[in-house]
């Protein structure tokens, strides 16, 4: 931001983001930061997740404030999660997908990529990425599929990246 009469984006100034939250029987997913248990995010993603074993808690926490991010519940109790990077008007980056366990095989995931595709701040994008060892299938349905142009994409990973 220069030139005259230019002033960069006073941040104070901008709105808080919309809290979204979609019911489903007794689940909900909300984008409510305030509600999500950071603890049993990043316990879940140092212990059972193959691509953030390494991740510390502030680096979680640092990922979590500057996602967009979609906590999944049952009765209060976080069972899922995903998390969006995004400029709001061209790309999207989904990562930290998960569903504990003892509720997966419900659909649920199924539900949680639906919501996301769905916001409202996500709509009109260019281009949606993700990665993924093992859920091919589920992204398919939402019309993900492998670079059509690798040749154009590069990138530049930490020695432990997955």
């Amino acid at each position: 931001y220069s030139g005259p009469g230019v002033r960069p984006p006073n941040l104070s100034e901008m709105p808080p983001p919309k809290v979204m939250e979609v019911k489903l029987d007794e689940f909900v997913v909300s984008t409510d930061r305030s509600l999500l248990d950071i603890d049993a995010i990043h316990r879940f993603l140092v212990e059972a997740s193959y691509w953030a074993r390494e991740r510390t808690l502030e680096q979680t926490k640092t990922a979590i404030e500057n996602s967009i991010c979609f906590g999944l519940y049952s009765d209060g109790r976080l069972i899922g999660f995903a998390r969006v990077v995004t400029d709001r008007a061209t790309f999207a980056y989904i990562g930290d997908v998960f569903v504990i366990d003892e509720f997966r095989g419900r659909g649920l995931s199924k539900w949680l990529m639906e919501v996301i595709i769905s916001h409202p701040e996500l709509q009109g994008l260019r281009r949606w990425v993700l990665a993924t060892r093992d859920a091919h299938s589920l992204y398919e349905k939402f019309g993900f599929h492998e670079l059509v142009h690798p040749d154009r994409w590069m990138e530049r990973p930490a020695p432990n990246a997955y």
